[in-house]
């Protein structure tokens, strides 16, 4: 099981503070999308951070299936609706809670 970690990045530094109601209704559909990672457990960690730069989305995700999860994230309504970007990384090693 391979650890994959993205990262959102926000239009702008305060989005997750003021975002419009069309980008609030785009994030609500972000949310849904993802639920089944969620639900299955394999989403460790997936949320807004707000840092001294700002504001970016997070999510962590144990998958066997790299292109699979790469392709699924490229059809993040965030994504196809030019709302934010999406990067992908893929941990060459570290810790993740045991399950």
């Amino acid at each position: 099981m391979s650890t994959f970690v993205f990262r959102l990045k926000a239009p702008r530094p305060t989005f997750a503070l003021d975002m419009t109601d069309e980008e609030r209704e785009i994030m609500g559909r972000h949310a849904a999308y993802w639920r089944p990672y969620i639900e299955s457990g394999q989403m460790v960690v997936f949320g807004p951070i707000l840092d001294e730069g700002g504001s970016w989305g997070l999510g962590v995700v144990e998958s066997d299936d790299e292109d699979g999860l790469r392709a699924f994230a490229a059809g993040d309504p965030v994504v196809t609706t030019g709302t934010a970007e999406m990067e992908v990384g893929k941990m060459l090693a570290g810790f993740v809670r045991p399950r």
